[in-house]
């Protein structure tokens, strides 16, 4: 199957220019000006708009058993949703129960993403610890592709990784070249906030952002930061919502680490007013951890984005629904913690970054696929435009608009947190290697077509990634 893509610009993270594409059985087979079409081609007139990578989000979580209840997005619905919007590829997360193998939770995982319609990869959370583990972390590297795992400082009682394993998981990961990511928020202060919040009457969605202070994750960046530090492994920083994290990775960086820090779509767009709206639905509907935050910090990690402190973008895309929000109606603490965005990350951040001249559109491609494919090392086979790329592409229409809504959207969840936004700059086309997944409003993801992405290690020092992110 071959398809040519003519007459767009091109727009990858280091460069633009005006060239046809041709895709040849998935992959990037050429790309140059006037190319001519295979017999039997299909030809996709591209005049006007941009040709992108698609987009890669490293940070979701499908059909995630969590809080007493179970994520309503699937791997089938959730990346059908994703290529509505343009984004290609998802790294989603592996959660081990606390003394479950985290090989069979590895494998249980991979049994639901069987349904996947993009192509996908996984952080593996490191939630206990003992030799079984450090062995099986061994394994997952070099036998199944894992190049990443994932430490909640948060979430006392439950996941959340404590000193000593972080100590042992991070020294762990060097050995192995694989890259230590955490979610820093302070454990034990949240959960101490928590009990003083409901101690004082204040049960509703209003005490989700007071018990999570930017301090707490502050203190929680500083301390993954200080470990990594000490042990000499670079660091992964997800869903930074603060000035205080970011300010504990500018300082680490200029010290020397190798950090890299992610920022959601949400925390740029989103401020923590909502959690005062009346209807309590709406309220809970945008609890999630780290919470949303107010303008000064959103101010901040635009800058962070703009000037590379923040490397990457994501969405933590995970969706329950009203009824399962409902869970916490007496009690915050318990409304489980998510929101959606996979499909609307590329448009809201088109609209918010580009748009308004904060970012390139190089520097949309970096935010949006090549740096996190970079990161987590299965670049240039995702995130480029490079001959022998997987043809995960998409087609910008720059001038296509809408009003992001719960009505129209294809994502398996009954609220957006991006509700009543307008948006300039949509994919008209999407592709999954090759295939054909999104065509002008006409969703053709098929489910299962989705295929598994080994991710290799990294050498101990990490110097090709540092080469690499440095390009």
């Amino acid at each position: 199957m071959s398809t040519l893509i003519r007459g767009g610009t091109l727009v990858s993270a280091e460069q633009t220019w005006v060239a046809d594409i041709l895709c040849v059985d998935g992959k990037i087979a050429a790309v140059g000006p006037s190319l001519e079409a295979p017999t039997g081609a299909t030809i996709i007139d591209a005049g006007g708009q941009y040709v992108m990578p698609g987009g890669i989000d490293p940070h979701t979580h499908m059909q995630l058993p969590f809080m007493g209840t179970v994520a309503s997005e699937d791997f089938y619905t959730g990346t059908a949703a994703a290529m509505a919007g343009g984004t290609t590829s998802i790294i989603d997360f592996v959660i081990p129960d606390p003394e479950q193998s985290i090989l069979d939770a590895y494998k249980t995982w991979r049994g639901w993403a069987e349904k996947s319609a993009a192509d996908y990869g996984f952080h593996v959370a490191i939630t206990w610890w003992d030799e079984s583990v450090r062995a099986d972390m061994g394994t997952l590297v070099r036998e199944e592709g894992i190049n990443s795992f994932k430490h909640f400082m948060a979430y006392k009682g439950a996941i959340m990784a404590d000193d000593e394993l972080l100590y042992n998981s991070f020294t762990r990961s060097l050995e192995l070249g694989a890259m230590p990511t955490v979610h820093a928020e302070n454990g034990e202060l949240v959960f101490q906030l928590q009990k003083k919040l409901i101690e004082e009457g204040i049960t509703g969605p209003e005490g989700h952002p007071l018990s999570r202070p930017p301090a707490a994750e502050g203190e929680a960046a500083n301390r993954a930061l200080r470990f990594a530090e000490v042990i000499g492994v670079p660091l992964y920083i997800v869903h930074v919502s603060t000035s205080d994290a970011l300010d504990e990775i500018k300082r680490a960086k200029a010290a020397g680490q190798r950090v890299y820090g992610e920022v959601l779509a949400g925390h740029l767009m989103i401020d923590e007013s909502v959690y005062q709206n009346p209807d309590w639905d709406t309220a809970a509907a945008h609890v999630m951890s780290p919470p949303f935050r107010s303008p000064e910090h959103q101010a901040a990690l635009w800058k962070g984005l703009q000037g590379g402190a923040l490397q990457t973008t994501a969405t933590d895309h995970c969706c329950f629904c009203a009824d399962q929000k409902g869970m916490g109606k007496d009690n915050f603490a318990q409304i489980p913690n998510g929101t959606a965005g996979v499909e609307d990350r590329m448009s809201v951040l088109w609209t918010h970054g580009v748009g308004t001249g904060r970012l390139t559109m190089n520097e949309f491609v970096a935010a949006t696929s090549a740096n996190a494919a970079k990161i987590f090392n299965i670049y240039p086979r995702k995130g480029s435009l490079q001959i022998g790329a997987d043809a995960d592409l998409v087609i910008w229409d720059p001038a296509a608009t809408k009003t992001i809504s719960v009505k129209t959207h294809h994502q398996n969840v009954d609220y957006n947190i991006f509700e009543g936004m307008p948006v300039t700059g949509l994919a008209s086309h999407t592709f999954s290697r090759g295939e054909l997944t999104w065509v002008d409003g006409d969703l053709r993801a098929v489910k299962g077509a989705g295929k598994y992405i080994k991710r290799p290690a990294f050498s101990a020092d990490f110097e090709a990634l540092a080469r690499q992110i440095a390009k």
